[in-house]
């Protein structure tokens, strides 16, 4: 446990250097580039932050593996894997939206054991180390308690092909708001899953996402006893197509909510 606890510091000193440099680029003038799909963009501060990050990290395991979001794998025979997202939500840091965030998560033999989302304008800071619980800037988080689908409050996200609707992701979309429910669309999964953590939300569902968009957000949210799986409610890996998190207690009425339209095809 204490060389958990040594990797979940890098990943709070490499989380806040990312953060930093988001905070100071936050609000100015910057390039702008498009990649592919539709409004999927990256600015200088998304390459700034990640090679910051990656530099933090290989200082102190330079042997261990990095996948990050901009610069792809650095491929190492390595059981240590790091997967970065430097600027969750770039979209948002387009518009000075002030919903972003960095993630970061460790993996070893195929398994999440620390994870790290940062607000760097909030200053909100989620971690979990695997089997020791998940805080929010170092006070212990649970996931809501609320029991019927009926009352809760969700969030989702829409694929960079929405136009070409994956999965249904429009009619399950509109299925949720139908039901009377408040749906939140925030632009960053990391925040998503976070939230879902601490009680703000409970539950929350999206398709096509990438390993760096949910890896450290979904150890936060099973440490804080939440419950994440794929749409089908199977044993969930980050680098699956969909997740769904949730506060367990509406999982079940919430995978089956999404199955029945999602696959309807």
């Amino acid at each position: 446990m204490i060389e958990y606890k040594k990797y979940l510091e890098v990943a709070l000193e490499a989380a806040k250097t990312g953060g930093e440099i988001l905070e100071n680029g936050y609000g100015s003038l910057f390039e702008v580039k498009t990649k592919e799909g539709r409004n999927n963009l990256v600015t200088e501060f998304d390459f700034k932050s990640e090679k910051a990050i990656k530099k933090c990290i290989h200082n102190y395991f330079p042997e261990h593996e990095i996948l990050g979001e901009e610069f792809g794998l650095d491929e190492a025979q390595s059981d240590y894997r790091w997967i970065i997202d430097p600027l969750d939500g770039t979209v948002n840091f387009v518009h000075s939206i002030p919903i972003f965030s960095v993630s970061i998560a460790l993996e070893y033999k195929k398994e999440i054991i620390v994870g790290v989302i940062y607000h760097p304008i909030l200053k909100e800071t989620f971690t979990a180390i695997k089997g020791q619980g998940a805080f929010l800037n170092g006070k212990a988080i649970h996931v809501s308690d609320n029991a019927e689908l009926n009352n809760a409050i969700l969030v989702t996200g829409f694929p960079y092909n929405i136009n070409e609707n994956p999965l249904n992701a429009i009619e399950t979309f509109v299925s949720m708001v139908k039901l009377g429910l408040p749906v939140r669309r925030l632009g960053s999964a990391a925040l998503d899953l976070a939230y879902v953590a601490a009680g703000r939300f409970d539950a929350f569902w999206e398709g096509q996402l990438k390993p760096w968009d949910v890896a450290a957000g979904y150890l936060i949210v099973e440490e804080a006893g939440g419950k994440v799986t794929d749409y089908r409610n199977n044993k969930y890996s980050v680098y699956g197509d969909t997740i769904l998190a949730s506060n367990n207690a509406i999982h079940e009425s919430m995978s089956i909510e999404i199955q029945d339209i999602a696959y309807s095809d």
